[in-house]
């Protein structure tokens, strides 16, 4: 089936045309790792998990999928330096070297992040690679190289900067994003990684070392410039070296349209010749019960803090699915509530279907070839919608039309072998139910105690035994023993 997607480049909804035949090669910018990411930062990844299954199940293409870390930056820089708990238990002790001390911080938060995706039904599998920015500072200062011998980017004390009045005289700056020029002034500089989507400066390629900073060693033209990139050239430079320029599709937030994707567009043009995709693709911003998100609302929340209020990350998932990635998604615990109900509904749905069938037949179902009428209907019906820009809303309200119409126990043998089929499939991309008897899913240990059962086994690796009591009590008071094994550990329900 043809797959549509919203440009944001060229503002309309275009077939996809993959540039190496069957192959889609698929970037999406990752998690800056110096805290938890919050449910905001979610969407984003979970929009870019929906689009690369959803043109493998629908599209049946094969993807090469990276997401980068960014784990050297203001932010991971300004936290190191800072005496946290959470990342300074995991790695003892703090020390004098910066860069021992950003590595633990990221370290720390980029396993939690992996966690946490996981949790979401993002499986660590399905990428390429997850290449992280400290890696692939050689490859960032060879572009930096590039860029000043097209002479668009100078050194100023002891930093590289991006000149943006020199490169509008060549291209076009403000591809992505309105950008009023009347009051630029040629030669403002600005050197934060991230700033005010207003502000059309030149931007930062390599900011100087600063006392107290992790920095490289970078030689231009016999000068030395230690110090560190900035924010915007990692990705530039992970595209390429990873995927090739022009790669298919860039995923991202509509936050990063101004500066970081309108910079990469202008870095790789630049440096490589060549802008770096043919598709970008934004999703719209989360909001919480109708107001922007932030810890002075008191409306800023991670999945571990949803986990606390004994919401299940999955419904988190399918919740943000009933919205259009291209709209502004309203969280609200009425609205997972709804969606857990509606997940629910389909589980039961397989039940009926699956407590009636054979070992063998149920093992095979997703391979079954779907045959009967009515339920090949249902799949156009469902998998069009999906196809056009990945409209989940219509594409779940038809699955729920046909529920509602058609009463699963008086469906056929072949049919209701089909519909167990189709969902089957459906949940290569939404990861919202479990395929089997009732009796033997709800009889496996939830995702959520294997998660504290992995946490204890690593914070008694790490000699943390008062972390590894405490995980063994929340582990008991959620209904379930756990035993340590010479492999790791068993877990039974009380």
């Amino acid at each position: 089936m043809q797959i549509q997607l919203y440009n944001s480049l060229t503002k309309n909804t275009e077939i996809l045309k993959p540039i190496h035949n069957n192959e889609i090669r698929m970037y999406s910018c990752g998690p800056t790792v110096y805290n938890y990411a919050h449910i905001g930062n979610m969407r984003a990844f979970l929009f870019a998990d929906l689009l690369q299954r959803t043109l493998k199940t629908v599209g049946n293409y094969d993807i090469k999928w990276v997401m980068n870390i960014t784990n050297i930056d203001d932010k991971t820089i300004r936290d190191s330096q800072k005496n946290s708990p959470a990342w300074l238990n995991e790695m003892g002790k703090q020390t004098d070297d910066p860069m021992e001390n950003l590595l633990a911080l990221t370290k720390f938060y980029e396993q939690k992040f992996i966690n946490d995706i996981g949790k979401l039904g993002i499986n660590n599998i399905h990428f390429f690679a997850m290449p992280k920015a400290t890696d692939y500072i050689v490859e960032m200062q060879d572009l930096i190289k590039r860029i000043i011998n097209k002479g668009v980017a100078y050194i100023s004390e002891g930093s590289v900067y991006f000149n943006v009045n020199e490169y509008r005289q060549k291209d076009i700056y403000g591809k992505l994003f309105k950008i009023d020029f009347e009051n630029f002034q040629a030669g403002t500089r600005i050197d934060s990684d991230q700033y005010e989507r207003e502000q059309a400066s030149d931007f930062v390629l390599w900011k100087a070392r600063k006392e107290g900073e992790p920095f490289w060693d970078f030689e231009v033209d016999g000068q030395n410039l230690p110090g560190r990139p900035g924010w915007h050239i990692e990705c530039s430079a992970m595209e390429y070296k990873l995927l090739g320029l022009p790669f298919d599709i860039h995923t991202g937030g509509v936050d990063l349209k101004f500066p970081h994707h309108e910079d990469e567009i202008a870095q790789s043009k630049a440096g490589y010749g060549i802008e770096p995709t043919n598709y970008w693709c934004h999703n719209e911003f989360l909001e919480v019960e109708g107001e922007k998100m932030s810890k002075s609302a008191g409306n800023f929340f991670t999945l571990r803090e949803l986990e606390e209020k004994n919401i299940d990350p999955i419904d988190v998932r399918f919740s943000i699915f009933s919205a259009h990635y291209r709209t502004k998604y309203n969280f609200t615990f009425n609205g997972i509530d709804a969606a857990k109900k509606a997940r629910i509904r389909v589980q039961d749905c397989i039940y009926a279907v699956a407590n009636e069938l054979e070992e063998e037949i149920l093992i095979n179902i997703h391979n079954r070839q779907i045959q009967t009428e009515k339920v090949k209907n249902l799949q156009n019906d469902v998998y069009s919608e999906l196809a056009n820009d990945l409209h989940t809303p219509k594409a779940l309200a038809n699955l729920f039309t046909f529920i509602n119409n058609n009463k699963i126990s008086e469906l056929s043998k072949d049919e209701q072998l089909d519909f167990l089929c189709f969902i089957s499939k459906l949940n290569d991309i939404f990861v919202a139910w479990k395929i089997g008897k009732k009796e033997e899913v709800e009889n496996l240990i939830p995702q959520k105690i294997l998660d504290l059962a992995n946490q204890r086994l690593e914070a008694k690796q790490n000699k943390n035994f008062a972390e590894a009591d405490k995980l063994r009590n929340e582990i008991t008071a959620l209904g379930y023993t756990i035993k340590d094994t010479k492999d790791g550990f068993e877990i039974e329900k009380i």
